[in-house]
């Protein structure tokens, strides 16, 4: 995902530390950036096109939860 907000690796190593890890590498902190910012940007597309179904501009909370599930 290259607009908008990025993920920091100091947000990356939080995530980590939060799952019990000591030490973390920084190729494994980059990693895992970019593994959850393409995540979060297929679930807003989802969620963009679930709005637009229900014939709403904004997306809500329930649009971001379903788009999740849906993969």
């Amino acid at each position: 995902m290259s607009k908008g907000r990025e993920l920091s690796l100091f947000d990356s190593d939080a995530f980590f530390r939060s799952a019990g890890a000591d030490r973390v590498g920084e190729d494994a902190s980059r990693k895992l950036v970019e593994v959850l910012e393409d995540s979060a940007a297929r679930i807003v597309f989802q969620a963009k096109i679930l709005a637009g179904h229900a014939g709403r501009k904004s997306i809500t909370r329930e649009d971001i939860l379903l788009a999740a599930s849906m993969g």
